[in-house]
Order: structure tokens, then C-alpha cells, then sequence
């Protein structure tokens, strides 16, 4: 059953990271200000799904150390923090953009 837990936040770690690449490469490439930073709030809440993951693959490969305990709670925080502010980034540049369109 670890195993297949392993396999999958793997699995999660690839698909996260391919997102936040593609993301990434999307949102260089519009000239759209809004669009763009549409696009890198969607790249910042995969960032943080990748960070979450990357602890979570942690506390299941690695056992013990006060130092791998510490690094697994920061890299969780900070992914929890990059969903949050990815969401909200989201939400606030989805309303900006429905605004314009009505106008």
C-alpha cells in the first residue's frame, strides 16, 4: 500500500510539474498583461501542488532526522502558501478579465 502511495505522489510530482512548465512557457509567450498574469497564477498554484507533493514523497521515503522533518514542514508551508496566493491571484484576475469583456 506505501508503495502505491509512492507511485502515485510521483505520478503527482510529474503531472504537476509538467503543468507548471507549460504554464510557464504560456504565459511568457502572450503579450496580454491580464492573460499573462492570469496564466502565472495557475503556474504559482502548481508550483505550490509540486511542493506539497515533494514533502509528502519526503515523509514517505525518509524517516527520522530532525533536519528532513524541518525541510519537509517548510517545503509544505510554502506550497500551502503558493496554492493560497495562486487561488486568490486567480480569482481576482478571472473577475478583472470577465469585468473587461462586459465593458
Amino acid at each position: 500500500m506505501i508503495m502505491l502511495i509512492k507511485y502515485l505522489l510521483f505520478l503527482l510530482l510529474v503531472v504537476f510539474m509538467i503543468g507548471a512548465a507549460a504554464f510557464s512557457l504560456s504565459s511568457r509567450r502572450t503579450s496580454d498583461p491580464a492573460e499573462k498574469a492570469r496564466l502565472r497564477s495557475v503556474m504559482n498554484v502548481l508550483l505550490g501542488a509540486m511542493l506539497v507533493t515533494l514533502s509528502l514523497m519526503s515523509m514517505f521515503l525518509f524517516r527520522g532526522s530532525t533536519l528532513s522533518v524541518i525541510v519537509e514542514a517548510m517545503f509544505l508551508i510554502i506550497g500551502a502558501f503558493n496554492i493560497f496566493s495562486g487561488l486568490r491571484s486567480y480569482g481576482y484576475y478571472s473577475r478583472e478579465r470577465s469585468r473587461k469583456k462586459a465593458s
